[in-house]
């Protein structure tokens, strides 16, 4: 048997072809849209992933003040924070996170989804996330996914 006539290919930051992506959040479910946005920050839809390298694609998010909630979440869920002083631990719904700040409810479900460590940091910051329909990125010709 020829052992050379095959070999495990590993990307590397050299060999990675990052590609610009359009995501649409009109009437999407958070948690669904951002299982599938996470798989494809990962790199996990191409051929030649390799878990310790950023081999994921940008991904641009469009509508992002138009995502929907299944259930009561909306209303009930609650984000937690905490200062780290005595009594500074802070509680946000969704609904009130979404009048101030529309983007950040699509950020921290995508953050929570991506591995909590340096990778999982560089991969976030290719997530651009934007509330109306338009976004600046036009000029990298990003390709617009339906799913």
């Amino acid at each position: 048997m020829n052992t050379l006539s095959y070999k495990t290919v590993s990307a590397n930051s050299k060999t990675v072809t990052k590609e610009w992506v359009v995501i649409d959040a009109n009437a999407e479910i958070l948690g669904r849209l951002s299982s599938r946005i996470a798989f494809i920050l990962r790199g996990k839809h191409k051929a030649n992933f390799t878990p310790h390298v950023d081999c994921g694609d940008n991904v641009i998010v469009i509508n992002a003040d138009k995502v929907r909630f299944t259930g009561n979440k909306f209303e009930e869920k609650e984000y937690v924070s905490y200062t780290g002083y005595p009594g500074g631990q802070k509680f946000i719904s969704p609904k009130d996170l979404m009048a101030k700040h529309p983007t950040r409810v699509v950020e921290k479900a995508i953050r929570g989804m991506l591995p909590k460590n340096k990778l999982g940091n560089k991969v976030f910051k290719n997530l651009h996330v934007y509330a109306g329909a338009e976004h600046p990125h036009a000029a990298q010709t990003p390709k617009t996914i339906k799913f």
